[in-house]
């Protein structure tokens, strides 16, 4: 094992080596980090429901009646009634006409891509979704393009040039990217697919709980509902709990559980984490404070880091980038934030491009105005101290 030994010791020499930090309380505002309480800004818990009472109290009745494990995949003896329940709330919610429940969203994905598609096919993705999707598309024997982030003109060159020599075309996007916190074009894009009659496919793992009526999503925020055929969200971030789903029609439904790789060789959700998630999205079909709080501390943080002259990118949802660029100076300022009493996590290449690092700021509904006034200053101090010593 000496060449891994030897890429290690790269890594620390290119000082990107990290080591996983312990987390010793909930995933709350404040978190006991390391043996020492920080204000946490590294959560995708957005809305504060993993640690909600009523949502650890249904987990708790669940695994009361129908133990810990559901024993089996889905298509055995693992699809147990509240298995069903969780996709039919999942659906009502999303206003879709069925839903599909995986274990994660990076396995629903890997399990959904390679199912729809197949040779003879042309895939073609955003460069900068998910790492879950382009795993998803390799695993497929389609054909793959990829065009320019965002760009339509450079997705409908693709769609122009390729479209006949295919049977279907799959077009694939993050609704939210999670790097930038920007929002897909998604009324183009359909528009496009219709154009060319291709398929749509939107990975809305930060878009869910976060955009829409009480965060349904990017679909029901462009109003989209019925024209995006593969919907795909997390249950892991806003929602609170862990798992993945897709939205869409009952044949594909009833073609995935026939199909999708890690519904058939992967034990099913455990039943307190079903119970968890359909409590939470009745919490959020209940009120929307949840969402209204989260928006208001995100537009608190962002004008705050403004002010001191920090580039966050162009973000449009929570997620705070702000833009370092070398990647071991955006390490070693995570490093001395997290030493300070702030931790944000320093994302760097392969997550992003090189010469783009970052601190990537999440800010959730559980903070409050002062706990992120003394973030934004403990920051700008750091960074004053950083740019001092260069």
């Amino acid at each position: 094992m000496n060449y891994l030994e030897l890429k290690v010791e790269q890594l620390k020499k290119d000082g990107v080596y990290r080591m996983l930090p312990v987390n010793e309380t909930p995933c709350e505002a404040i978190i006991t980090l390391n043996g020492k309480k920080v204000i946490n800004l590294s959560s995708n818990n957005y809305l504060g429901l993993a640690s909600h009472p009523k949502v650890k109290q249904k987990a708790i009745e669940a695994i009361n009646y129908y133990g810990v494990g559901a024993g089996a995949v889905r298509t055995i003896v693992g699809n147990m009634a509240i298995h069903e329940e969780l996709d039919d709330v999942i659906a009502r919610f999303k206003r879709e006409e069925a839903v599909l429940v995986f274990q994660s969203g990076y396995m629903c994905n890997i399990g959904v891509i390679q199912a729809v598609t197949e040779k003879g096919d042309l895939i073609i993705s955003d460069e900068l979704n998910h790492a879950s999707i382009i795993d998803g598309v390799r695993l497929s024997r389609a054909d793959k393009a990829v065009y320019k982030h965002s760009d339509m003109e450079d997705l409908e060159r693709i769609l122009l040039e390729k479209r006949s020599q295919y049977n279907q075309v799959l077009i694939i996007t993050d609704g939210v990217f999670s790097m930038d916190g920007d929002i897909a074009k998604l009324p183009d894009i359909v528009k496009l697919a219709k154009k060319y009659n291709a398929l749509t496919y939107v990975d809305d793992a930060h878009g869910s709980g976060v955009l829409g009526e009480s965060g349904r999503g990017t679909v029901d925020h462009f109003s989209l509902h019925g024209q995006v055929d593969f919907i795909i969200g997390t249950l892991s971030k806003a929602v609170g709990v862990v798992g993945g789903y897709v939205a869409g029609s009952k044949a594909m439904k009833e073609y995935l559980l026939h199909r999708a790789r890690p519904l058939l060789f992967s034990t099913s959700m455990m039943p307190g984490a079903c119970a968890a998630i359909i409590e939470s999205i009745k919490l959020l079909e209940s009120s929307n404070e949840y969402t209204t709080k989260l928006w208001e501390n995100s537009n608190h943080l962002k004008n705050a880091l403004v002010k001191q002259g920090f580039d966050i990118g162009h973000s449009e949802t929570p997620i705070t980038p702000v833009i370092i660029g070398d990647e071991a100076k955006t390490m070693a300022f995570s490093k001395a934030l997290l030493d300070n009493g702030v931790y944000v996590s320093g994302i760097i290449f392969p997550t992003v491009p090189k010469g783009l690092g970052r601190i990537r700021m999440m800010p959730s509904a559980l903070h409050d105005k002062n706990t992120l006034d003394e973030a934004v200053k403990i920051i700008k101090v750091v960074w004053d101290q950083i740019s001092n010593h260069e």
